[in-house]
């Protein structure tokens, strides 16, 4: 991370440059002077980020020539078997849209199946472990 910390200092001192020149050539117009000094403070946020990020954690396995991709790789996850309640979210959209045109009984219809399919999904593995 220390690479991006200092690639977002020189964006942080470009934009601290550009909007003191601005700010003075300009006759201290409000708007663009404060476009600057916002994109300045951005980029110094993300800069302090990334070297903060980087006195904790120290070089990256990406940030080293010797780093191997099975030092960044994590366990692997649970991956869900086949679902039909993405197919039943899909429908509920579907219909959802066709009730904006035809009509609010047809909306109402569909907001039904759209909450069943949404939560469907949400709680589908709700009670693994």
């Amino acid at each position: 991370m220390k690479a991006e910390a200092v690639l977002f200092a020189g964006v942080a001192g470009f934009f601290l440059l550009t909007g003191a020149g601005y700010a003075w050539w300009s006759g201290r117009e409000p708007a663009g002077t404060a476009a600057l000094t916002v994109s300045f403070l951005m980029a110094a946020l993300m800069s302090f980020f990334f070297t903060m990020n980087y006195r904790r954690r120290g070089s990256r396995p990406e940030d080293r020539k010797e780093g191997r991709v099975a030092e960044r790789a994590g366990p692997l996850d649970f991956f869900p078997p086949h679902s039909a309640y993405p197919a039943l979210t899909a429908l509920g959209i579907a219909v959802l849209a066709l009730g904006v045109v035809f009509g609010l009984w047809l909306f109402l219809v569909a907001t039904g199946v759209l909450a069943a399919g949404v939560m469907g999904m949400v709680f589908q593995f709700n009670d693994r472990a």
